[in-house]
């Protein structure tokens, strides 16, 4: 059973370039504004049961999401279906007014969910006993902690176990032992067939409550998946954006250079590292990426070779090619001519670390025939990790593993007589350890 089907949400906000843009536009002077989406074509399920996190850097849109799921935002585009109660803990303290008590709270609170005055009495022992405030329920919510009010509202929301529980990073600033009481019911409510929503940027809370995750990026589902998939993914972007933010950082105007020469009757007018179009100083392992490569000839040339060069952070190469080898030099261009040339690399199968890209500018084969311009670390850039199992060197290579059986062994003439006799544990051991002493021998 599909407690929440989401298709197709979309919402966006006018930006108005002046403050009487709104009253010109009231008027009948036409649209004076512009409008910006946060999010775009978001299209899931939760079915009965099921908890699904949803993760993203701030500003993705999740929170919004969740506001049009709980029913306080309306969505520009799309609809949205909710089977059964939805209670909803969003910002801290929504709802709250400051000056009431936490009790005259809790019954504004209740009502706005849909519980009624007596059923809020009768619950009123048990909210208090779960927020665990003391005496403070009966002072202003203004002398509250911040801890205190998610204590509150949290109790509030769960006083009645709802269909679908929507909570939105709001635990993150209760205390670990609040945290864990919470975890404890929602678990709870999920044996007995609640449906959950939950934004957090704790992935062990992602991995332990989540049956999947949703990765939202600039407003749109980029990943829809098992929680330690989608997080390694995102973890993977959230890497390669500090290391690109880093090493944009520590690049001069004129970009990282140690070493530039050639007789200058061509050029390497620009180079830069692109990924899905974009220029980037960060990728994943695997990743397809394209050199691009501007030439600027500056005396009639017989003909042009432009090449590359992957360099390690201790200046080892690791791979070069260019338009000789590939058979797509140029002949000829005039004096004054532009050619770019991009070199589309499929899989970018490098290890996780620091590299450099050298481009050179020459004739024939290689530059020793005629060295028009040699640029050597033109661009450095980082190699984060990807969604591969762990290794390490400068190479990531797509490598598949299994056990051989006892019966494969057998009639395998690479393996050893004493193979698998070494490959059992020994007693009181667990099956790596076994291995491990194996090897060992």
């Amino acid at each position: 059973m599909v407690s929440l089907r989401a298709q197709g949400i979309g919402k966006a906000y006018r930006r108005y370039a002046q403050t009487s843009g709104r009253l010109r536009e009231w008027i009948g002077f036409g649209p004076q504004h512009e409008l910006i989406w946060v999010l775009r074509g978001v299209t899931f399920e939760v079915r009965r049961g099921e908890a699904l996190g949803i993760v993203g850097a701030n500003g993705a849109g999740k929170s919004t999401l969740l506001k049009v799921l709980a029913g306080t935002v309306r969505p520009t585009q799309g609809f949205y279906q909710v089977a059964g109660r939805v209670s909803a803990l969003l910002e801290l303290g929504i709802g709250f007014h400051p000056d009431f008590t936490g009790r005259q709270n809790v019954v504004m609170a209740s009502h706005l969910l849909g519980i009624s005055v007596e059923l809020t009495a009768e619950l009123m022992a048990d909210i208090e006993e779960f927020a665990e405030i003391g005496d403070y329920i009966d002072q202003p919510v203004r002398t509250y902690s911040s801890g205190m009010q998610v204590r509150l509202a949290f109790s509030v929301a769960t006083a009645v176990r709802p269909d679908l529980l929507i909570v939105d990073e709001a635990l993150s600033v209760g205390d670990t032992y609040f945290q864990h009481k919470s975890f404890d019911r929602i678990r709870r409510f999920r044996e007995q067939g609640t449906s959950l929503l939950f934004v957090s940027h704790m992935p062990g809370a992602i991995k332990t409550l989540c049956d999947r995750a949703l990765l939202i990026d600039q407003g749109v589902v980029v990943r829809d998946g098992d929680p330690d998939s989608v997080l390694d993914y995102y973890n993977a972007l959230v890497a390669r954006q500090h290391a690109e933010h880093e090493i944009r950082q520590s690049e001069s105007p004129a970009g990282v250079t140690s070493t530039r020469s050639g007789t200058s009757d061509a050029v390497i007018a620009s180079i830069e590292l692109l990924s899905a179009g974009k220029p980037v100083r960060a990728l994943c392992a695997g990743d397809p990426v394209t050199v691009r490569i501007v030439v600027e000839a500056r005396s009639a040339l017989r003909e042009v070779t432009v090449g590359f060069l992957v360099r390690d952070r201790l200046g080892n190469d690791v791979y070069g090619t260019n338009t000789f080898h590939l058979g797509l030099s140029r002949a000829g261009p005039e004096p004054g001519t532009r050619l770019a040339i991009d070199f589309e690399i499929v899989r970018m199968d490098l290890g996780v670390g620091s590299y450099s890209l050298t481009a050179a500018l020459h004739s024939g084969a290689t530059h020793t025939d005629g060295n028009f311009d040699w640029w050597d670390k033109a661009i450095v850039f980082q190699v984060v990790p990807g969604q591969r199992p762990h290794s390490i060197g400068t190479a990531s290579l797509d490598v598949r593993a299994r056990w051989l059986s006892e019966d494969e062994c057998e009639v395998h003439p690479s393996c050893p007589a004493d193979f698998l006799p070494r490959l059992q544990p020994s007693k009181g051991n667990d099956m790596s350890a076994g291995t491990s002493e194996g090897i060992k021998r």
